[in-house]
């Protein structure tokens, strides 16, 4: 084992980067709950005027909206993501031939930025230009994909996009652990007769616990932070119906020059996603305390 002195440099390195990290992030944090409080526009003003950017937040039916969509889009997007990659990782785990190449497949969405697929799936989805226009040529006329323009399935559409891409790093993911797994495991559970889906429901599935998780905070991150899918695909539209809350508070920012009403909405995302977290986290200590 390495001495103490060994070690000591990285512990340094660690140390400060992670002193520095955080100390650089409760700073921001902090300066935008402050900023929250105030009545800035474009430029700070530290003129203190209490909770009235919350209330007129809360006031503004383009915020309930978004969050309302934050909830939506999350939901389906990691549900799908998560069952589409597990599958994905099954199939490739079968040992079958030219498996190099179809990881490259999945895994090829991945290295493009969402702007890239933001657009790539918009000319897709263009009633007039892709799937719709391409299919009513084959000669089904009924035939009808307007999910763009169309209010009650927008966010939909950016499911769709979210996780065409996504589901390539879940599948990553999922496929380590399902190689690490004891091939034992699975002879013993042929022994038994237990069906295949049951083994990876009741077994494998326990055992990919930690990836699983991994994926979920990873995808998780990607909801929180989604913005240039947005833009990219439907720019929050058609009117606000697939507005999510990072754009929200972009507009605010630099279109409105509204900075202390998009400070309090990025303090409510936060406590947002306190509030989602908080459970696991406090469930994970408690088992690490068992």
């Amino acid at each position: 084992m390495l001495s103490f002195r060994a070690k000591l440099p990285a512990l340094v390195t660690i140390g400060l980067t992670t002193v520095l990290a955080v100390t650089i992030m409760l700073v921001a944090i902090s300066w935008t709950g402050v900023i929250s409080l105030t009545n800035t526009q474009l430029i700070p003003r530290y003129e203190f005027v209490g909770m009235t950017q919350y209330l007129r937040l809360f006031d503004t039916e383009r915020f309930h909206v978004a969050f309302t969509n934050l909830f939506l889009y999350g939901a389906c997007f990691i549900t799908i993501a998560l069952i589409f990659g597990f599958v994905l990782a099954i199939m490739v785990d079968q040992r079958i031939r030219l498996e190099s190449l179809f990881r490259t497949i999945f895994l090829y969405p991945l290295s493009m930025s969402f702007i890239v697929t933001g657009l790539a799936w918009q000319w897709f989805m263009n009633p007039t230009l892709g799937l719709q226009h391409f299919v009513r040529g084959l000669g089904f006329p009924d035939f009808t994909f307007d999910w763009l323009i169309n209010p009650d399935k927008a966010i939909y559409a950016l499911v769709i996009a979210a996780v065409w891409q996504s589901s390539g790093l879940v599948m990553a993911i999922l496929l380590a652990g399902l190689r690490g797994i004891d091939r034992d495991i699975w002879k013993a559970a042929a022994i038994d007769g237990i069906p295949a889906w049951r083994t990876y429901v009741s077994i494998v599935l326990p055992m990919l616990r930690p990836m699983v998780m991994t994926c979920v905070v990873l995808l998780s991150m990607a909801v929180v932070k989604a913005y240039d899918l947005v833009v990219a695909l439907t720019r929050g539209g058609p009117g606000n119906s697939s507005d999510l809350p990072a754009k929200f508070v972009i507009d605010l920012t630099f279109e409105r020059a509204n900075i202390g009403m998009a400070s309090a909405a990025a303090v409510m995302l936060l406590v947002t996603t306190i509030a989602v977290v908080a459970p696991y986290v406090a469930y994970s200590f408690h088992k690490l305390r068992r």
